[in-house]
């Protein structure tokens, strides 16, 4: 039973993670019809400045003050989000997906050096976060009380987006300009304004997801590639532009990788694959997408 909980547990905790990524991604592509290859470095970007800052700042604050300082991450990446949807990719808006694939391929690289320059290539963490709360006993199982503080964040983040996509005026025009940018634009609505604006809440879900598995895995070169990956397996199976395909895509990804980690290590991400292979096969747009 202690087992059972424990891999379900660790299940929610990865889903938590791939939510916080892949509806970032999603959500870009949903408005804008980008694939932001730059958007695992934005994952990373709020892992490393994390981590500095609350390097900086362990020596003069309580650790219980520190867990504040997580949402630098989440900031820093949406202020490169900021920066880079005017930028970089406003320009391409009206040109073949191969020049945004290509923009948002080469910014990955970009960032990754950008990251390699500022910080080294040497990882950085804040484990005293994690240290700081110890475990707790969940229903007769010890678990680490970290990983129950980034599932809390990983459900909160999701309900939160999903009320501000839905339930509040900006949602609407979101979806607006997703479902017909001419006829919002027609309409009244600043187009340029919103697209920045999506761009930058995915930014700060990814800097957020980064920030959060900061102190357990640390902020390393490469990660951001990794997280990539997963996020894109994620979205394929849950469909790319839907918040619900990336919760339930998050949800399937965490449960087949923590048993794939416990019974058959060798052929996790192959598994994966699989999966989303399947999916594509029985519907091409994804369990959640529309075609």
């Amino acid at each position: 039973m202690d087992t059972l909980l424990t891999q379900i547990l660790n299940s929610l905790f990865y889903a938590s993670i791939l939510f916080l990524i892949a509806s970032g991604l999603s959500l870009v592509y949903g408005v804008m019809r980008i694939v932001n290859m730059a958007h695992g470095n934005l994952y990373a970007i709020g892992a490393y400045v994390a981590a500095w800052t609350i390097g900086l700042a362990s020596t003069e604050l309580h650790v219980s003050l520190l867990f504040v300082l997580l949402v630098t991450g989440a900031l820093a990446a949406a202020l490169a989000g900021a920066l880079i949807e005017p930028a970089f990719l406003r320009p391409l808006y009206r040109r073949a997906e191969e020049y945004q694939l290509l923009m948002t391929f080469g910014l990955l690289l970009v960032l990754e050096d950008v990251m390699r320059l500022l910080w080294g290539p040497h990882p950085l963490t804040a484990s005293a976060l994690s240290d700081a709360l110890g475990s707790i006993s969940v229903l007769g199982a010890t678990y680490p009380a970290y990983n129950i503080f980034v599932i809390v964040i990983g459900a909160l983040a999701a309900v939160g987006l999903g009320a501000f996509v839905y339930r509040t005026r900006f949602g609407v025009m979101l979806r607006a300009t997703s479902q017909d940018m001419r006829m919002a634009s027609a309409l009244g609505i600043n187009v340029k304004r919103v697209y920045v604006q999506a761009f930058t809440l995915g930014c700060l879900m990814a800097g957020l997801g980064g920030a959060v598995v900061m102190p357990i895995s640390g902020a390393v070169l490469g990660m951001g590639v990794d997280a990539l990956i997963l996020a894109f397996v994620v979205v394929v199976i849950g469909g790319l532009g839907s918040l619900e395909g990336a919760l339930v895509g998050a949800l399937i990804v965490g449960f087949v990788r923590t048993l794939g980690i416990t019974y058959f290590a060798e052929v996790e991400l192959a598994v994966l694959y699989l999966i989303a292979a399947v999916v594509l096969f029985v519907r091409p747009a994804g369990l959640f997408g529309r075609a």
